[in-house]
């Protein structure tokens, strides 16, 4: 079993940064891939990053990057976001989840323990 509690959402101006964290317990983080998912009302949740258990492969939707990278610290079991340029369409409810083995990183199928999500809105 794994616990995942994100925090660091907010309300921020377009163009502007806000930093996610996802604190894990429950089994070894290191050893497990994660990912970063949004929902915005009305939508579907879908894929925004992903990275390894060791932090060296990531992945990104096309809509995010070179504006969001994800990173982890396996020493405090945490996975983080920095979003910079944030847009309006940015804005949804973010969830980060625990990577089943073996599994694809860019579909949310692919992931069986998650988050309770951390609103992001950007103001216009």
């Amino acid at each position: 079993q794994v616990q995942l509690v994100e925090s660091g959402g907010g309300l921020v101006q377009t163009g502007g940064s806000l930093r996610l964290s996802c604190a894990a317990s429950g089994r070894s983080f290191s050893t497990y891939g994660m990912g970063w998912f949004r929902q915005a009302p009305g939508k579907e949740r879908e894929f925004v990053a992903a990275i390894g258990w060791s932090g060296t492969r990531t992945y990104y939707a096309d809509s995010v990057k070179g504006r969001f990278t994800i990173s982890r610290d396996n020493a405090k079991n945490t996975v983080y976001l920095q979003m910079n340029s944030l847009k309006p369409e940015d804005t949804a409810v973010y969830y980060c989840a625990v990577k089943s083995p073996g599994s694809t990183y860019v579909s949310r199928e692919g992931y069986d323990y998650w988050g309770q999500g951390t609103q992001v809105t950007v103001s216009s």
